[in-house]
Protein backbone atom coordinates (compact mmCIF):
# COMPACT_ATOMS: atom_id res chain seq x y z
CA UNK A 1 0.00 0.00 0.00
CA UNK A 2 1.35 3.37 -0.96
CA UNK A 3 2.15 5.78 1.94
CA UNK A 4 -0.35 8.33 0.73
CA UNK A 5 -3.08 5.69 0.68
CA UNK A 6 -2.17 4.52 4.19
CA UNK A 7 -2.17 8.10 5.43
CA UNK A 8 -5.57 8.73 3.87
CA UNK A 9 -6.94 5.62 5.55
CA UNK A 10 -5.64 6.67 8.96
CA UNK A 11 -7.12 10.13 8.56
CA UNK A 12 -10.48 8.62 7.57
CA UNK A 13 -10.45 6.33 10.59
CA UNK A 14 -9.61 9.20 12.91
CA UNK A 15 -12.40 11.33 11.44
CA UNK A 16 -14.88 8.46 11.75
CA UNK A 17 -13.83 7.86 15.33
CA UNK A 18 -14.23 11.52 16.12
CA UNK A 19 -17.73 11.53 14.64
CA UNK A 20 -18.70 8.48 16.65
CA UNK A 21 -17.35 10.10 19.80
CA UNK A 22 -19.52 13.17 19.12
CA UNK A 23 -22.67 11.01 18.94
CA UNK A 24 -23.52 10.71 22.62
CA UNK A 25 -25.47 7.61 23.64
CA UNK A 26 -29.18 8.27 24.13
CA UNK A 27 -31.85 6.55 26.20
CA UNK A 28 -35.56 6.35 25.45
CA UNK A 29 -37.97 6.41 28.39
CA UNK A 30 -41.75 6.03 28.08
CA UNK A 31 -43.98 7.33 30.88
CA UNK A 32 -47.56 6.03 30.92
CA UNK A 33 -49.94 7.69 33.35
CA UNK A 34 -53.48 7.84 34.66
CA UNK A 35 -55.36 10.07 37.08
CA UNK A 36 -58.79 10.13 38.66
CA UNK A 37 -59.72 6.59 37.60
CA UNK A 38 -62.28 6.61 40.43
CA UNK A 39 -63.30 2.97 40.00
CA UNK A 40 -64.51 3.58 36.43
CA UNK A 41 -63.80 0.00 35.46
CA UNK A 42 -66.16 -0.64 32.54
CA UNK A 43 -66.45 0.89 29.06
CA UNK A 44 -69.15 3.54 28.70
CA UNK A 45 -71.01 4.90 25.65
CA UNK A 46 -68.87 7.53 23.92
CA UNK A 47 -71.90 9.51 22.77
CA UNK A 48 -69.85 12.71 22.49
CA UNK A 49 -67.32 11.17 20.06
CA UNK A 50 -67.80 10.54 16.36
CA UNK A 51 -65.09 7.93 15.79
CA UNK A 52 -65.82 5.33 18.47
CA UNK A 53 -68.94 3.88 20.08
CA UNK A 54 -67.52 3.05 23.51
CA UNK A 55 -64.64 4.40 25.57
CA UNK A 56 -62.71 3.31 28.62
CA UNK A 57 -62.51 0.08 30.56
CA UNK A 58 -59.72 -0.82 32.96
CA UNK A 59 -59.20 -4.30 31.47
CA UNK A 60 -59.02 -2.82 27.97
CA UNK A 61 -56.59 -0.15 29.17
CA UNK A 62 -54.38 -2.87 30.66
CA UNK A 63 -54.18 -4.58 27.28
CA UNK A 64 -53.09 -1.27 25.73
CA UNK A 65 -50.47 -0.77 28.46
CA UNK A 66 -49.04 -4.23 27.93
CA UNK A 67 -48.87 -3.70 24.16
CA UNK A 68 -46.75 -0.59 24.73
CA UNK A 69 -44.55 -2.45 27.21
CA UNK A 70 -43.83 -5.11 24.59
CA UNK A 71 -42.89 -2.64 21.87
CA UNK A 72 -41.06 0.16 23.66
CA UNK A 73 -38.11 0.27 26.08
CA UNK A 74 -38.04 1.50 29.66
CA UNK A 75 -41.78 1.85 30.22
CA UNK A 76 -42.99 3.21 33.58
CA UNK A 77 -46.60 3.49 34.79
CA UNK A 78 -47.76 6.18 37.26
CA UNK A 79 -51.05 7.42 38.73
CA UNK A 80 -51.83 10.86 40.15
CA UNK A 81 -54.53 9.89 42.62
CA UNK A 82 -58.24 9.22 43.14
CA UNK A 83 -58.34 5.45 42.79
CA UNK A 84 -61.19 4.93 45.32
CA UNK A 85 -64.93 5.45 44.88
CA UNK A 86 -67.77 3.32 43.55
CA UNK A 87 -69.64 0.29 44.85
CA UNK A 88 -66.82 -2.25 44.90
CA UNK A 89 -64.30 0.20 46.31
CA UNK A 90 -66.78 1.00 49.07
CA UNK A 91 -67.54 -2.66 49.84
CA UNK A 92 -63.84 -3.57 49.93
CA UNK A 93 -62.70 -0.33 51.60
CA UNK A 94 -60.37 0.28 48.67
CA UNK A 95 -58.77 -3.16 48.48
CA UNK A 96 -59.98 -3.79 44.94
CA UNK A 97 -58.45 -0.58 43.61
CA UNK A 98 -55.03 -1.56 44.93
CA UNK A 99 -55.44 -5.15 43.71
CA UNK A 100 -56.10 -3.97 40.15
CA UNK A 101 -53.11 -1.63 40.23
CA UNK A 102 -50.89 -4.46 41.44
CA UNK A 103 -51.94 -6.58 38.47
CA UNK A 104 -51.52 -3.67 36.07
CA UNK A 105 -47.96 -3.13 37.28
CA UNK A 106 -47.99 0.45 38.52
CA UNK A 107 -44.65 1.88 39.62
CA UNK A 108 -45.96 4.63 41.95
CA UNK A 109 -49.02 6.74 42.73
CA UNK A 110 -49.90 9.98 44.49
CA UNK A 111 -52.65 10.11 47.10
CA UNK A 112 -55.88 11.79 45.94
CA UNK A 113 -58.78 13.17 47.94
CA UNK A 114 -60.98 10.16 47.16
CA UNK A 115 -58.52 7.94 48.99
CA UNK A 116 -59.95 9.46 52.18
CA UNK A 117 -63.55 8.44 51.44
CA UNK A 118 -63.45 5.89 54.25
CA UNK A 119 -61.25 7.92 56.60
CA UNK A 120 -57.52 8.38 57.02
CA UNK A 121 -57.18 5.19 59.09
CA UNK A 122 -58.56 3.00 56.30
CA UNK A 123 -56.19 4.49 53.73
CA UNK A 124 -53.24 4.15 56.10
CA UNK A 125 -54.02 0.44 56.45
CA UNK A 126 -54.97 -0.38 52.86
CA UNK A 127 -51.93 1.26 51.27
CA UNK A 128 -49.82 -1.39 53.00
CA UNK A 129 -51.19 -3.78 50.37
CA UNK A 130 -49.43 -1.97 47.53
CA UNK A 131 -45.94 -3.15 46.49
CA UNK A 132 -45.44 0.24 44.84
CA UNK A 133 -44.98 3.56 46.70
CA UNK A 134 -48.13 5.47 47.66
CA UNK A 135 -46.85 9.03 47.89
CA UNK A 136 -47.87 12.17 49.74
CA UNK A 137 -44.88 14.38 50.54
CA UNK A 138 -46.95 17.08 52.24
CA UNK A 139 -49.04 14.92 54.62
CA UNK A 140 -48.18 15.10 58.31
CA UNK A 141 -49.94 14.24 61.53
CA UNK A 142 -51.43 17.46 62.84
CA UNK A 143 -49.03 19.72 64.67
CA UNK A 144 -46.02 17.48 64.06
CA UNK A 145 -43.36 16.74 61.46
CA UNK A 146 -44.25 13.05 61.56
CA UNK A 147 -45.19 11.98 58.00
CA UNK A 148 -48.47 10.24 57.27
CA UNK A 149 -47.18 8.73 54.05
CA UNK A 150 -44.05 8.15 52.01
CA UNK A 151 -42.81 11.39 50.44
CA UNK A 152 -40.80 10.06 47.50
CA UNK A 153 -39.21 6.97 46.02
CA UNK A 154 -36.71 5.85 43.40
CA UNK A 155 -37.93 3.39 40.80
CA UNK A 156 -35.45 1.74 38.45
CA UNK A 157 -35.78 -0.21 35.23
CA UNK A 158 -32.95 -1.36 32.96
CA UNK A 159 -30.61 1.05 34.69
CA UNK A 160 -32.95 4.06 34.24
CA UNK A 161 -33.62 5.62 37.63
CA UNK A 162 -36.61 7.91 38.25
CA UNK A 163 -37.20 9.88 41.42
CA UNK A 164 -40.96 10.09 42.01
CA UNK A 165 -42.67 12.56 44.37
CA UNK A 166 -46.37 12.86 45.22
CA UNK A 167 -48.33 15.81 46.66
CA UNK A 168 -51.90 17.01 47.23
CA UNK A 169 -53.09 20.61 46.87
CA UNK A 170 -55.38 22.59 49.16
CA UNK A 171 -58.37 22.54 46.82
CA UNK A 172 -58.38 18.74 46.89
CA UNK A 173 -58.30 18.82 50.69
CA UNK A 174 -61.52 20.85 50.66
CA UNK A 175 -63.18 18.02 48.71
CA UNK A 176 -62.75 15.59 51.64
CA UNK A 177 -65.24 15.16 54.49
CA UNK A 178 -63.48 17.41 57.04
CA UNK A 179 -63.69 14.94 59.91
CA UNK A 180 -62.17 12.20 57.75
CA UNK A 181 -58.88 14.08 57.41
CA UNK A 182 -59.01 16.23 60.56
CA UNK A 183 -55.99 14.56 62.26
CA UNK A 184 -53.72 15.46 59.34
CA UNK A 185 -52.03 18.61 58.09
CA UNK A 186 -51.58 19.03 54.35
CA UNK A 187 -48.79 21.57 53.99
CA UNK A 188 -47.72 23.93 51.20
CA UNK A 189 -46.80 21.67 48.26
CA UNK A 190 -43.78 23.62 46.96
CA UNK A 191 -41.82 23.32 50.21
CA UNK A 192 -42.32 19.56 50.42
CA UNK A 193 -41.55 19.06 46.73
CA UNK A 194 -38.31 21.03 46.82
CA UNK A 195 -37.13 19.08 49.86
CA UNK A 196 -37.66 15.78 48.03
CA UNK A 197 -36.12 17.07 44.80
CA UNK A 198 -32.99 18.15 46.65
CA UNK A 199 -32.77 14.69 48.23
CA UNK A 200 -33.15 12.80 44.93
CA UNK A 201 -31.72 14.96 42.16
CA UNK A 202 -28.11 13.72 42.17
CA UNK A 203 -29.10 10.05 42.35
CA UNK A 204 -31.58 9.74 39.48
CA UNK A 205 -31.92 10.35 35.76
CA UNK A 206 -35.36 11.99 35.96
CA UNK A 207 -37.56 13.64 38.56
CA UNK A 208 -41.30 12.96 38.06
CA UNK A 209 -43.77 14.86 40.25
CA UNK A 210 -47.27 13.41 40.68
CA UNK A 211 -49.74 16.11 41.76
CA UNK A 212 -53.34 16.05 42.89
CA UNK A 213 -54.31 19.71 42.94
CA UNK A 214 -55.97 22.51 41.03
CA UNK A 215 -59.70 23.08 40.79
CA UNK A 216 -61.98 20.17 41.62
CA UNK A 217 -63.09 18.43 38.45
CA UNK A 218 -66.71 18.16 37.36
CA UNK A 219 -67.98 14.58 37.41
CA UNK A 220 -69.90 14.49 34.16
CA UNK A 221 -69.64 11.71 31.64
CA UNK A 222 -69.14 13.96 28.62
CA UNK A 223 -67.14 16.67 30.42
CA UNK A 224 -64.37 16.31 27.82
CA UNK A 225 -66.70 17.76 25.18
CA UNK A 226 -68.26 20.60 27.21
CA UNK A 227 -66.03 23.72 27.22
CA UNK A 228 -67.99 25.18 30.14
CA UNK A 229 -66.61 22.43 32.35
CA UNK A 230 -62.98 22.60 31.33
CA UNK A 231 -60.63 23.20 34.24
CA UNK A 232 -57.23 24.82 33.88
CA UNK A 233 -53.82 23.56 35.01
CA UNK A 234 -52.76 26.90 36.50
CA UNK A 235 -51.92 25.35 39.87
CA UNK A 236 -49.57 22.86 38.22
CA UNK A 237 -47.96 25.53 36.07
CA UNK A 238 -47.40 27.66 39.18
CA UNK A 239 -45.90 24.73 41.10
CA UNK A 240 -43.63 23.84 38.19
CA UNK A 241 -42.29 27.39 38.32
CA UNK A 242 -41.94 27.48 42.10
CA UNK A 243 -39.61 24.47 42.40
CA UNK A 244 -36.35 23.69 40.67
CA UNK A 245 -35.30 20.34 39.29
CA UNK A 246 -38.62 18.74 38.28
CA UNK A 247 -38.43 17.25 34.79
CA UNK A 248 -42.00 15.98 34.41
CA UNK A 249 -45.21 16.86 36.25
CA UNK A 250 -48.10 14.42 35.82
CA UNK A 251 -51.24 15.94 37.29
CA UNK A 252 -54.61 14.90 38.63
CA UNK A 253 -57.77 16.20 40.34
CA UNK A 254 -58.82 18.76 37.71
CA UNK A 255 -59.32 16.17 34.93
CA UNK A 256 -57.88 18.88 32.69
CA UNK A 257 -56.84 16.77 29.72
CA UNK A 258 -53.72 17.94 27.87
CA UNK A 259 -53.83 16.54 24.32
CA UNK A 260 -50.15 17.49 24.06
CA UNK A 261 -47.52 18.41 26.66
CA UNK A 262 -47.41 21.87 28.23
CA UNK A 263 -43.87 23.15 28.81
CA UNK A 264 -43.16 25.61 31.61
CA UNK A 265 -41.51 28.57 29.94
CA UNK A 266 -38.94 29.12 32.71
CA UNK A 267 -38.15 25.73 34.22
CA UNK A 268 -38.82 23.55 31.18
CA UNK A 269 -40.95 21.16 33.26
CA UNK A 270 -43.19 19.02 31.03
CA UNK A 271 -46.80 18.99 32.31
CA UNK A 272 -49.55 16.54 31.34
CA UNK A 273 -52.89 15.22 32.66
CA UNK A 274 -55.71 12.98 31.38
CA UNK A 275 -59.48 13.54 31.48
CA UNK A 276 -59.81 10.86 34.16
CA UNK A 277 -62.23 7.93 34.57
CA UNK A 278 -59.89 5.61 32.63
CA UNK A 279 -61.10 6.94 29.29
CA UNK A 280 -57.58 7.85 28.11
CA UNK A 281 -54.09 6.55 28.78
CA UNK A 282 -51.49 9.29 29.13
CA UNK A 283 -48.33 8.77 27.05
CA UNK A 284 -45.08 10.72 27.25
CA UNK A 285 -41.91 9.49 25.57
CA UNK A 286 -38.58 11.13 26.41
CA UNK A 287 -35.11 10.86 24.90
CA UNK A 288 -32.25 11.45 27.34
CA UNK A 289 -28.62 12.11 26.51
CA UNK A 290 -25.77 10.65 28.54
CA UNK A 291 -25.98 13.55 31.03
CA UNK A 292 -29.65 12.88 31.72
CA UNK A 293 -30.88 15.93 29.82
CA UNK A 294 -34.15 15.58 27.91
CA UNK A 295 -33.31 16.18 24.27
CA UNK A 296 -36.66 15.26 22.71
CA UNK A 297 -40.16 14.51 23.96
CA UNK A 298 -43.48 13.40 22.49
CA UNK A 299 -46.74 13.19 24.39
CA UNK A 300 -50.41 12.53 23.76
CA UNK A 301 -53.57 11.11 25.31
CA UNK A 302 -54.59 7.76 23.86
CA UNK A 303 -58.37 7.10 23.92
CA UNK A 304 -59.12 3.64 25.27
CA UNK A 305 -61.22 2.05 22.52
CA UNK A 306 -62.73 -1.32 23.52
CA UNK A 307 -63.19 -2.12 19.83
CA UNK A 308 -59.39 -2.19 19.46
CA UNK A 309 -58.33 -3.80 22.73
CA UNK A 310 -59.58 -7.08 24.17
CA UNK A 311 -60.00 -7.09 27.96
CA UNK A 312 -56.90 -8.25 29.77
CA UNK A 313 -57.81 -11.70 31.16
CA UNK A 314 -56.09 -11.22 34.52
CA UNK A 315 -57.90 -7.94 35.19
CA UNK A 316 -61.22 -9.33 33.94
CA UNK A 317 -60.85 -12.35 36.22
CA UNK A 318 -60.03 -10.22 39.24
CA UNK A 319 -63.03 -7.96 38.63
CA UNK A 320 -65.29 -10.98 38.20
CA UNK A 321 -64.02 -12.54 41.42
CA UNK A 322 -64.68 -9.42 43.46
CA UNK A 323 -68.11 -8.91 41.92
CA UNK A 324 -69.09 -12.51 42.61
CA UNK A 325 -68.09 -12.04 46.25
CA UNK A 326 -70.90 -9.50 46.64
CA UNK A 327 -73.93 -11.00 44.85
CA UNK A 328 -76.25 -8.77 46.87
CA UNK A 329 -75.28 -5.76 44.77
CA UNK A 330 -77.11 -7.25 41.80
CA UNK A 331 -80.46 -7.14 43.60
CA UNK A 332 -83.10 -4.94 41.93
CA UNK A 333 -84.28 -2.10 44.19
CA UNK A 334 -86.63 -0.33 41.81
CA UNK A 335 -87.34 0.87 38.30
CA UNK A 336 -87.03 4.13 36.41
CA UNK A 337 -89.15 5.30 33.51
CA UNK A 338 -86.01 6.24 31.56
CA UNK A 339 -82.31 6.83 31.95
CA UNK A 340 -81.39 9.64 34.34
CA UNK A 341 -78.30 11.71 33.58
CA UNK A 342 -76.02 13.98 35.61
CA UNK A 343 -75.14 17.57 34.82
CA UNK A 344 -72.55 19.41 36.86
CA UNK A 345 -73.50 23.06 36.44
CA UNK A 346 -77.20 22.60 35.66
CA UNK A 347 -80.23 20.91 37.15
CA UNK A 348 -79.99 17.18 36.55
CA UNK A 349 -82.23 14.13 36.63
CA UNK A 350 -79.96 12.33 39.07
CA UNK A 351 -79.57 15.41 41.25
CA UNK A 352 -83.31 15.86 41.53
CA UNK A 353 -83.82 12.17 42.28
CA UNK A 354 -81.29 12.08 45.13
CA UNK A 355 -82.49 15.39 46.60
CA UNK A 356 -86.11 14.16 46.46
CA UNK A 357 -85.08 10.95 48.18
CA UNK A 358 -83.36 12.82 51.01
CA UNK A 359 -86.38 15.10 51.42
CA UNK A 360 -88.80 12.18 51.60
CA UNK A 361 -86.79 9.90 53.88
CA UNK A 362 -85.55 12.64 56.25
CA UNK A 363 -88.96 14.35 56.23
CA UNK A 364 -87.55 17.87 56.08
CA UNK A 365 -88.58 21.15 54.48
CA UNK A 366 -85.67 21.24 52.04
CA UNK A 367 -82.91 18.93 50.78
CA UNK A 368 -79.61 19.72 49.08
CA UNK A 369 -77.11 17.52 47.23
CA UNK A 370 -73.77 18.70 45.85
CA UNK A 371 -73.29 17.82 42.18
CA UNK A 372 -69.75 16.54 42.69
CA UNK A 373 -71.08 13.64 44.78
CA UNK A 374 -73.08 12.18 41.88
CA UNK A 375 -70.69 9.79 40.19
CA UNK A 376 -72.76 7.83 37.67
CA UNK A 377 -75.90 8.10 35.58
CA UNK A 378 -78.85 5.88 36.55
CA UNK A 379 -80.03 3.40 33.91
CA UNK A 380 -83.52 3.19 32.53
CA UNK A 381 -85.56 0.19 33.68
CA UNK A 382 -84.33 -1.99 36.52
CA UNK A 383 -82.12 -0.23 39.07
CA UNK A 384 -79.85 -2.44 41.15
CA UNK A 385 -78.01 -1.92 44.41
CA UNK A 386 -74.77 -1.47 42.47
CA UNK A 387 -76.32 1.37 40.46
CA UNK A 388 -77.26 3.23 43.64
CA UNK A 389 -73.84 2.66 45.21
CA UNK A 390 -72.04 3.76 42.07
CA UNK A 391 -74.23 6.86 41.80
CA UNK A 392 -73.62 7.88 45.42
CA UNK A 393 -70.62 5.79 46.58
CA UNK A 394 -69.77 7.69 49.74
CA UNK A 395 -70.30 6.55 53.32
CA UNK A 396 -71.74 9.73 54.84
CA UNK A 397 -75.16 9.96 56.50
CA UNK A 398 -78.10 12.17 55.67
CA UNK A 399 -77.73 14.92 58.28
CA UNK A 400 -80.68 17.06 59.31
CA UNK A 401 -80.02 20.64 60.41
CA UNK A 402 -82.07 23.78 60.89
CA UNK A 403 -80.86 26.64 58.70
CA UNK A 404 -82.05 30.21 58.45
CA UNK A 405 -83.19 31.78 55.22
CA UNK A 406 -80.03 33.87 55.29
CA UNK A 407 -77.81 30.77 55.49
CA UNK A 408 -79.71 29.08 52.69
CA UNK A 409 -79.36 32.16 50.51
CA UNK A 410 -75.59 32.22 51.14
CA UNK A 411 -75.35 28.55 50.19
CA UNK A 412 -77.21 29.25 46.97
CA UNK A 413 -74.96 32.20 46.14
CA UNK A 414 -71.96 29.90 46.58
CA UNK A 415 -73.66 27.41 44.29
CA UNK A 416 -74.10 30.05 41.60
CA UNK A 417 -70.35 30.63 41.40
CA UNK A 418 -70.35 27.12 39.84
CA UNK A 419 -66.96 26.57 41.49
CA UNK A 420 -68.19 23.18 42.73
CA UNK A 421 -71.13 22.76 40.43
CA UNK A 422 -74.78 23.68 40.94
CA UNK A 423 -76.39 22.55 44.20
CA UNK A 424 -79.25 20.17 43.45
CA UNK A 425 -82.35 21.06 45.47
CA UNK A 426 -85.72 19.73 46.55
CA UNK A 427 -88.35 21.85 48.28
CA UNK A 428 -87.35 25.22 46.84
CA UNK A 429 -88.16 27.26 43.74
CA UNK A 430 -85.19 29.42 42.77
CA UNK A 431 -84.37 32.00 40.10
CA UNK A 432 -80.87 33.31 39.48
CA UNK A 433 -78.89 35.20 36.87
CA UNK A 434 -75.39 34.03 35.94
CA UNK A 435 -74.77 37.25 33.98
CA UNK A 436 -74.57 39.16 37.25
CA UNK A 437 -71.40 39.27 39.36
CA UNK A 438 -70.73 36.61 41.96
CA UNK A 439 -72.50 37.15 45.26
CA UNK A 440 -75.41 38.93 43.58
CA UNK A 441 -76.80 36.19 41.33
CA UNK A 442 -79.70 34.97 43.45
CA UNK A 443 -82.90 36.68 42.32
CA UNK A 444 -85.59 34.90 44.31
CA UNK A 445 -86.14 31.81 46.42
CA UNK A 446 -89.48 30.41 47.49
CA UNK A 447 -90.60 27.58 49.76
CA UNK A 448 -94.12 26.24 49.27
CA UNK A 449 -94.94 29.26 47.12
CA UNK A 450 -93.89 31.87 49.69
CA UNK A 451 -90.78 34.03 49.49
CA UNK A 452 -88.04 32.85 51.83
CA UNK A 453 -87.02 35.58 54.25
CA UNK A 454 -83.66 35.75 55.96
CA UNK A 455 -85.30 35.09 59.35
CA UNK A 456 -87.19 31.97 58.25
CA UNK A 457 -86.01 28.69 59.77
CA UNK A 458 -86.24 25.50 57.70
CA UNK A 459 -85.20 21.94 58.37
CA UNK A 460 -82.63 20.87 55.80
CA UNK A 461 -81.39 17.39 54.81
CA UNK A 462 -77.95 17.13 53.25
CA UNK A 463 -75.17 14.56 52.93
CA UNK A 464 -72.71 14.67 55.82
CA UNK A 465 -69.95 16.04 53.60
CA UNK A 466 -72.10 19.03 52.70
CA UNK A 467 -73.41 19.40 56.24
CA UNK A 468 -69.82 19.72 57.49
CA UNK A 469 -69.16 22.55 55.04
CA UNK A 470 -67.51 20.51 52.30
CA UNK A 471 -67.08 21.81 48.74
CA UNK A 472 -66.77 25.35 50.13
CA UNK A 473 -70.39 25.43 51.40
CA UNK A 474 -69.48 26.82 54.81
CA UNK A 475 -73.02 28.01 55.60
CA UNK A 476 -74.06 24.43 56.29
CA UNK A 477 -71.38 23.96 58.94
CA UNK A 478 -72.70 26.87 61.04
CA UNK A 479 -75.68 24.87 62.36
CA UNK A 480 -75.51 21.93 64.74
CA UNK A 481 -76.80 18.53 63.57
CA UNK A 482 -80.28 17.65 64.80
CA UNK A 483 -80.29 14.00 63.76
CA UNK A 484 -79.18 11.47 61.16
CA UNK A 485 -81.59 9.87 58.70
CA UNK A 486 -79.23 7.01 57.78
CA UNK A 487 -76.84 6.58 54.89
CA UNK A 488 -77.45 8.57 51.71
CA UNK A 489 -77.36 5.43 49.55
CA UNK A 490 -79.87 3.74 51.86
CA UNK A 491 -82.20 6.74 51.57
CA UNK A 492 -82.10 6.48 47.76
CA UNK A 493 -82.78 2.73 47.95
CA UNK A 494 -85.74 3.30 50.29
CA UNK A 495 -87.09 5.96 47.94
CA UNK A 496 -87.11 3.48 45.07
CA UNK A 497 -88.96 0.96 47.24
CA UNK A 498 -91.73 3.52 47.78
CA UNK A 499 -92.51 3.76 44.03
CA UNK A 500 -93.44 1.18 41.42
CA UNK A 501 -91.69 3.27 38.77
CA UNK A 502 -89.70 6.46 39.42
CA UNK A 503 -90.41 9.03 36.76
CA UNK A 504 -87.81 11.52 35.59
CA UNK A 505 -88.29 14.55 37.91
CA UNK A 506 -89.49 17.69 36.19
CA UNK A 507 -86.96 20.44 35.54
CA UNK A 508 -87.45 24.09 36.46
CA UNK A 509 -86.73 24.14 40.19
CA UNK A 510 -83.85 26.51 39.50
CA UNK A 511 -84.13 28.90 36.54
CA UNK A 512 -81.23 30.91 35.16
CA UNK A 513 -82.65 34.17 33.80
CA UNK A 514 -79.54 34.79 31.72
CA UNK A 515 -80.32 31.87 29.40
Amino acid sequence: MRPTTLLSLLVALLVAGSCLADESPQTTVTLLFTNDVESAYDPIPAFWLEDQEMIGGIAEMTTLINQIRRTEPNVFLFDSGDIFTGALAKLTEGRLAFELMITMGYDAMAIGNHEFEYGHEILAWQKNRAPFPVLGANFFYKGTEHPYSQAHAIVERNGVRIGVIGIMGQDAVSAIIPSFIEPLDVTVPAVAVQRSVDELRDDVDLIVLLTHQGKTAPMQTDAESDPRLQRDIDADIALAGAVKGVDVLLAGHADAGTPEPVIHEETGTIIMQTYGQATHLGYLQLTLDDTGEIVTHSGRLIPVDPALHEPDPAIAAKLAAYRSAFPEIRAVVGRTAARMNRRYIEESDVGHLVADALLAIADTDVAFVHSGSLRKDIPGGDVRVVDVLDTYPFVDDVIVKELSGEQIRRALEQSFTLERGLLQVSGLEVTYDLSRREGERLISVQHNGAALTEADLLTVAAPGFLAEGGDLYTAFSEAEPMRSAGKVSDAVTMYFSMHDVVEIPARGRQRDLSR
